[in-house]
């Protein structure tokens, strides 16, 4: 057996086994990739889920194997008629470069907290090129720090040491990384006069991703809830490929459509439950406020650098420490875990909200009365792909001769999602919770009493 041919195998507690080629292996042992052992997936919300301390490491192996099987069942080695049969070495290409995009797909994710991105330069330091889009002066996200990892960096460099005989290159995997937000024009996918490039980037960034099937099942295992479970063996095996403008596109059988819903709502659910409750939501918000204060001294005592190489040598641990040597107020609340407390929570969503009073006149009072406090806003969204422009579709297909129809068109839980339920909280300082709670309690008698004395007139 030739050594490109060999695996290994890992085993995960989400999918079983994980095969892994030995090149694979070579691209997984580089630190750029083993540090991702070390930075969480959900940031701070272990500190409310106790067993959620899983890491974006493991997901991305998770994710590279769900992004396989969703491809052998798109593209099989035996064409099904739908769409043209693809010769051996340019589907092997095409497979191999998905796995390479969705394994790397989280590689540039900064320390603990999506929060942290505000400590980014501007994407024009990275030199990106045109992958950092129009506006060079936006502020870099992690998107963009992936992407410079995987086009220079030692790792990329060692994508194209390892593969150059299979004709991958690391420009390849980031235009799978990209996309459906890549605007730029590329020969790489096409073959037999049919461009595959949507279909591949839709196995990794799209309503039915390879991303996403796993940090859904991986975080309500971690968290220890029920709400990210769906039926992913059915769905993956029902998604199809459908020739369209000549582009190939990801299509899924009108069969598997209630599944494919559940996985909607499990991911609407997950952030109602998990990821925005209100533990994690206080505790990004006072490392925002580290961060502000830290900002507005113009100094700050945890930086992240456009180095690509020095950026690659952090993760959790180091701001953790950096939080632990700080006097900052917001710093201290941190690390002794002495976060503002939870005053009330408004959902006008589908759930029963705690009370009715404004918050902003809520606001007012706590300011009168010197309360110091906290608001803040969250949203559980469902999808972004009803209202994206440049959304590449996803089809609905009843039968091998009926018509594909989009997405959005098939089903209607688009359309009744899609105003997000927004929550709104309003956190207050420990000390003062009392006080706090007082005004609270004055705020909603009045407003009762207002509510009585209008329907005594009306």
């Amino acid at each position: 057996m030739r050594e490109r041919d060999e695996s290994i195998h890992i085993r995960c507690p989400i999918h079983g086994t994980l095969p892994v080629s030995l090149r694979e292996i070579r691209l997984i042992d580089h630190p750029s990739f083993q540090r991702l052992r070390s930075i969480k997936q959900l940031g701070f919300a272990d500190l409310a889920f106790p067993g959620a301390t899983h890491t974006r490491y493991s997901h991305s192996l998770g994710a590279m194997h769900l992004a396989t099987r969703l491809f052998d069942r798109l593209l099989p080695v035996r064409g099904d008629g739908a769409t043209p049969e693809l010769p051996e070495r340019v589907r092997e290409r095409f497979r191999q470069t998905v796995r390479l995009a969705m394994l790397f797909h989280d590689l540039g994710h900064a320390p603990l907290s999506h929060t942290t991105e505000v400590l980014m330069p501007a994407v024009g330091e990275l030199g990106l090129g045109t992958f950092a889009g129009d506006d060079v002066r936006r502020r870099a996200s992690h998107e963009d720090y992936t992407l410079k990892i995987v086009l220079d960096s030692p790792l990329g460099q060692l994508i194209e040491t390892q593969f150059r005989d299979s004709d991958i290159n690391a420009r390849d995997v980031a235009e799978l990384i990209v996309g459906t937000t890549w605007q730029g024009t590329s020969a790489r996918f096409r073959h037999g006069g049919l461009d595959y490039a949507p279909a591949l980037r839709q196995i990794v960034s799209s309503e039915c991703d390879a991303d996403r099937m796993d940090y859904l099942q991986r975080d309500s295992f971690y968290s220890g809830v029920n709400y990210g479970k769906f039926d992913a063996d059915w769905l993956i095996d029902n998604v199809v490929a459908v020739e369209k403008d000549g582009g190939v596109f990801m299509g899924i059988r009108s069969r598997a459509i209630f599944s494919f819903e559940d996985f909607l709502l499990s991911r609407y659910h997950m952030f109602a439950t998990v990821y925005l409750h209100y533990t994690p939501v206080i505790f990004e918000k006072m490392l925002a406020k580290y961060f502000e204060t830290q900002l507005s001294k113009g100094r700050a005592e945890f930086h992240l650098p456009a180095d690509i190489e020095k950026y690659t040598q952090l993760d959790d641990m180091d701001l953790i420490v950096s939080l632990r040597k700080s006097k900052n107020i917001w710093a201290r609340r941190i690390v002794e875990r002495k976060p503002f407390v939870l005053l009330d929570e408004q959902n006008d969503g589908h759930q029963q909200q705690a009370t009715s009073v404004s918050h902003d006149v809520l606001a007012e009072r706590l300011n009168h009365k010197g309360i110091e406090h906290i608001a803040t806003r969250s949203r559980s969204v469902l999808s972004k792909y009803f209202d994206r422009v440049d959304k590449q579709p996803i089809f609905v297909v009843a039968s091998s001769s009926s018509k594909p129809v989009p997405l959005e068109e098939y089903t209607p839980l688009y359309e009744r999602y899609r105003k997000p339920a927004t929550m709104r909280r309003i956190f207050v300082d420990p000390d003062k919770r009392h006080d706090a709670r007082a005004v609270l309690k004055t705020l909603i008698d009045e407003e009762g009493s207002g509510r009585e004395v209008k329907a005594a007139l009306a």
